[in-house]
């Protein structure tokens, strides 16, 4: 929730009329911004809440990769997006941000519908991550809460903090 407020700060706000229990109020709201959130399956299911807290109106789609272990390159597997992605702002997330690869392909897939425009959000990320998703995508803001010492040799990151889906799914 923290990370979306940072990555919703620039987004234009109009102020809106609000009857409270006590009395009348102006407050702000965005101003018709449609966003969409699209979680990478399955890690990327666990930040979806905290965005929802703060943006009930976002719709969420989905993205299904997984990850060969053999050549460490992702491997699509389902893309359900919402019907009017071409209207909206898109946040993506991933929890880890390690070789980027996930993260590009599933941008990849995005842009093919021609959203307004594309943030990247993760929680724990690498250098070579980073640099990786900047070059495929120098036009996708990149929020990440923090970024970890390196890759090893394979392709986690250190000290990272292993399988994102396995520990927010209790399937370690």
């Amino acid at each position: 929730m923290l990370e979306c407020y940072e990555a919703t700060r620039d987004l234009p706000l109009q102020q809106k009329n609000i009857e409270t229990p006590i009395g009348p109020c102006v407050a702000n709201e965005l101003s018709g911004k449609k966003l969409a959130i699209v979680p990478i399956l399955r890690a990327g299911l666990g930040m979806v809440d905290g965005i929802l807290n703060l943006v009930p109106s976002a719709k969420v789609g989905h993205i299904g990769m997984y990850r060969d272990e053999t050549t460490k390159k992702p491997v699509p597997y389902y893309c359900k997006l919402p019907a009017d992605i071409a209207e909206r702002d898109v946040f993506v997330l991933d929890p880890m941000l390690a070789t980027g690869g996930s993260a590009i392909d599933a941008i990849d897939q995005i842009k093919e519908y021609h959203p307004k425009s594309i943030r990247f959000l993760c929680i724990i990320s690498a250098p070579e991550g980073i640099q990786a998703l900047q070059k495929a995508h120098p036009d996708v803001d990149i929020y990440a809460a923090a970024m970890d010492e390196k890759l090893n040799e394979d392709c986690y990151i250190v000290p990272g903090l292993g399988d994102a889906g396995d520990r927010i799914f209790g399937t370690l």
